[in-house]
């Protein structure tokens, strides 16, 4: 994994003790781009439920995320009889010249809760010479880096900025109660949602900006690519109530009203995930977790898909899970990161495949995708 052009990256997780992960713990190195391939139930999900649990501390609603995922015995590698503790450790460096290190203990509480047994930044900037840590005790039940950086705590507002930018995606939902699906309020519109609920005024907000109208409009080239029926969006304010918007549309040489639930399922993802990929790169969060992007979406729009993956990932750092053949023949090998389940030991296992030059022979005669079906690279069902 290299870590270049002098931002600060997320470069590396440990992690011990969460869901399909054992106290052995993984060791996972991210890249600019890093592709989770695996089979159903191999752990990708899992990976991603943690960066979703990373999402609840910053905003102080750990709690709230423990009592959904079903308390400490669901988060716990096979519950708190056999795991009596979770341990992270993420490392955000820069060329090597500076690394933020974000550790934490949980450990279960008496109502099934989890608790903050030990919590720590620590920081060293070699430029400068300035190494330094700071610890926030044991006994807490939210992360204190919220607390610490509002009382003056300058690099644990550091830290906690690098951790709210490190949001997870997911726009699976394409029923028809929807958010996305359904009115909005119009001023919901500073960042795009997890679940895209505010998929119409946040497109309202990037057509209506002189300074961001050239991403509205690259935007609808790319969905066009896609439908090529389609001709632009509809974003106007309700009639009945100027504070709300719903993502109205119509096709080319008509005009005719469409709504957003006469799109189909794929279609609408990939409006959400065109919006979040090509969106202006100063809202666009520093680490984009997508989980399974190509669901839904005809193979012809795979490429597209990528292409855009590629755009975004010049400015953020992209890690998505998949287990589409398709999607795989678009990475290279270093890029992947192969999740297989070890059924003995029973936990999930991370690890790079042999780096392109070792799979030369292989990939002479076969691409990647064929390698995985082979199971070459692993990560097959067994």
């Amino acid at each position: 994994m290299t870590v270049n052009n002098g931002r600060i990256k997320l470069s590396r997780l440990t992690l011990e003790g969460f869901k399909s992960i054992d106290k052995a713990g993984q060791t996972i190195d991210f890249g600019d781009v890093t592709v989770l391939l695996g089979a159903n139930g191999a752990g990708k999900s899992n990976l991603i439920s943690f960066f979703r649990m990373l999402n609840s501390m910053t905003t102080r609603t750990l709690q709230g995320f423990i009592g959904e995922q079903g308390y400490a015995g669901s988060i716990l590698h096979f519950g708190v009889k056999v795991t009596n503790c979770l341990k992270a450790d993420l490392v955000f460096s820069n060329d090597d010249n500076i690394k933020d290190c974000y550790r934490f203990t949980l450990s279960p509480g008496s109502s099934g809760d989890l608790m903050f047994s030990e919590e720590s930044i620590t920081w060293d900037n070699k430029a400068h010479n300035k190494q330094g840590a700071v610890a926030f005790g044991s006994g807490h039940k939210e992360s204190s880096l919220s607390r610490d950086s509002q009382t003056g705590g300058t690099t644990s507002q550091f830290v906690l900025n690098l951790l709210e930018n490190c949001k997870v995606f997911h726009f699976h939902d394409t029923s028809s109660t929807a958010e996305v699906k359904s009115q909005g309020y119009i001023d919901d519109n500073e960042f795009l949602r997890s679940n895209a609920g505010n998929l119409a005024a946040f497109l309202y907000v990037l057509k209506n900006r002189d300074d961001w109208r050239k991403n509205y409009d690259r935007i609808v080239r790319y969905i066009q690519l896609i439908l090529p029926q389609f001709d632009n969006f509809i974003l106007n304010p309700s009639p009945l109530n100027k504070a709300y918007i719903k993502l109205d549309w119509k096709e080319k040489d008509s005009d005719y009203r469409f709504g957003p639930h006469q799109l189909s399922d794929g279609s609408l993802r990939f409006m959400a995930l065109a919006a979040l990929l090509l969106q202006p790169q100063e809202l666009l969060p520093k680490v984009v977790i997508l989980d399974e992007p190509e669901l839904g979406l005809h193979p012809a729009a795979i490429g597209t898909l990528v292409g855009m993956i590629r755009s975004a990932a010049v400015k953020s750092q992209i890690v998505l899970a998949t287990q589409a053949t398709r999607m795989v023949n678009e990475f290279k090998a270093d890029e992947i990161v192969v999740v297989e389940y070890d059924r003995i030991g029973k936990r999930s296992i991370f690890r790079r495949p042999a780096d392109e030059s070792d799979l030369s022979e292989w990939l002479e005669r076969y691409c990647l995708a064929d390698l995985w079906e082979k199971n070459v690279l692993g990560g097959r069902p067994s």
